[in-house]
């Protein structure tokens, strides 16, 4: 089947589809994928649930009530499969005008945060030698033209710290654009980077400029650049020495003219010794190297960082908060934040709207992060009779959503026993 790619199509996106006819799945999974969108499917919405807490969702395609995170949309499935057949462009059509809606949404919460946090180096908090230097190499190379590759795990600040360079470069007057390497598939990124003119395949019924001219006279950040194919890896470096491309369909190059921000949380070398990716290809993106270093790495950070976040969730909820108590800090700096500081940001957010007083106290906190279980070193101890229990409380209050009156009952025993076990003091507390 050809795409059917017309002027209502939108950029790729993360669709999910949920329904327990497969043969509908299947067929709006082709229909869909064809147009370059990432589709999953789930047979019931408990399934779906899961997948849209772990994978970046922007659309639901179902007619079952399920519940929908922030800048989720959802229409509704074709009441049958001839339907689909017989007229694909109206689901395309729908599909279309939600992703414009979520991004639009997207964009407005960007703006907005920017806003409160104008993307430059005085928003980049930190006293750790580590940050410290980071910042540092960021603000020499700003001024420059120099390729900068990020290297760092997930919610380390990779793309803040692009933004910030590209706000004290000369280019700062000029667009400043994001591509996620790892959210297409090898084709539909191939479109995303170079573009396409009218005609140069069945369904292209309109030019379209990928991001590489978008960015003219600016700045283009490669998220996950590690996830690129070997195909796209040699058309890329192709394009960067030579400084022009041929966008399929055209028989004049375009011109290229931005700057190049690479980030990824894959160990570059790793991956260049696994025959994954062009060691030429990563000498043209890491003229400079920036390692972001993780939250477990910086946590003399964390007290600053948290009462950041503290004010401005405070602000924008208009909840009164004046500061954040000695054990609520203590928690937050024996944690291991695999999510690093998106992590802290999402659970102060949490701790601002569940305080009911001035003071932000550690029944702020969600149970994990509370009773995150330690053994000797600060390794978790599967022997420690405490720790199983903490860690049991743990999975049934988070099944029962923190309802305490249902977790009780769940572990048939008594309401006032429950919060004695939550509450009583963890032994190796000073």
């Amino acid at each position: 089947m050809a795409s059917l790619t017309n002027k209502t199509a939108a950029p790729a996106g993360n669709i999910l589809i949920v329904d327990d006819q497969i043969k509908l799945r299947n067929q709006l999974r082709r229909i869909i994928s064809l147009e370059g969108h990432k589709v999953y499917e789930a047979a019931d919405p408990e399934r779906g649930i899961q997948i849209l807490a772990k994978e970046d969702i922007e659309v639901v395609i179902s007619n079952q009530p399920i519940p929908l995170g922030e800048n989720v949309e959802i229409i509704s499935l074709p009441p049958s499969l001839s339907n689909i057949e017989e007229d694909p462009r109206a689901i395309l059509t729908q599909l279309s005008h939600a992703l414009e809606k979520v991004r639009l949404q997207k964009r407005i919460q960007q703006l907005e945060q920017w806003a409160e946090q104008p993307p430059d180096f005085d928003n980049i908090l930190g006293e750790s030698s580590v940050i410290r230097e980071a910042i540092s190499l960021a603000r020499k190379i700003a001024p420059t033209d120099a390729a900068v590759l990020l290297h760092g795990e997930t919610g380390t600040g990779k793309e803040m710290f692009a933004r910030a360079i590209h706000a004290a470069s000369p280019r700062n007057r000029n667009p400043f654009i994001i591509l996620n390497c790892n959210a297409f598939t090898a084709a539909a990124l191939e479109r995303e980077l170079f573009g396409y003119k009218a005609g140069a395949f069945p369904g292209a019924m309109r030019d379209k400029k990928g991001v590489l001219e978008e960015a003219n006279k600016g700045s283009l950040l490669l998220n996950e650049i590690g996830d690129l194919d070997n195909d796209l890896q040699n058309k890329l470096l192709q394009a960067l020495e030579q400084n022009e491309f041929t966008k399929p369909g055209d028989t004049r190059p375009t011109r290229l003219n931005v700057r190049i921000f690479s980030a990824t949380k894959k160990d570059p070398y790793r991956i260049i010794q696994e025959g994954k990716f062009r060691e030429d290809l990563l000498y043209r993106l890491n003229v400079f190297t920036i390692r972001l270093p993780s939250l477990k790495d910086r946590k003399m950070d964390i007290p600053l960082l948290a009462r950041r976040f503290m004010k401005y969730f405070a602000g924008k909820t208009d909840v009164k908060v004046n500061g954040i108590s000695k054990d609520f800090l203590y928690h937050l700096q024996r944690y291991p934040w695999k999510g690093n500081i998106l992590e802290l940001k999402n659970v102060m957010e949490r701790a601002v709207i569940m305080t009911e007083s001035d003071l932000l106290s550690e029944d702020c906190l969600p149970f994990d992060i509370r009773y995150q279980p330690t053994g000797d070193n600060g390794f978790p101890s599967a022997f420690d009779l405490k720790n199983v229990e903490r860690l049991h409380l743990q999975k049934v209050l988070n099944y029962t959503g923190g309802n305490k009156a249902e977790a009780a009952k769940l572990l048939n025993i008594g309401l006032t026993t429950l919060y004695r076990k939550i509450n009583e003091p963890e032994h190796h507390k000073n």
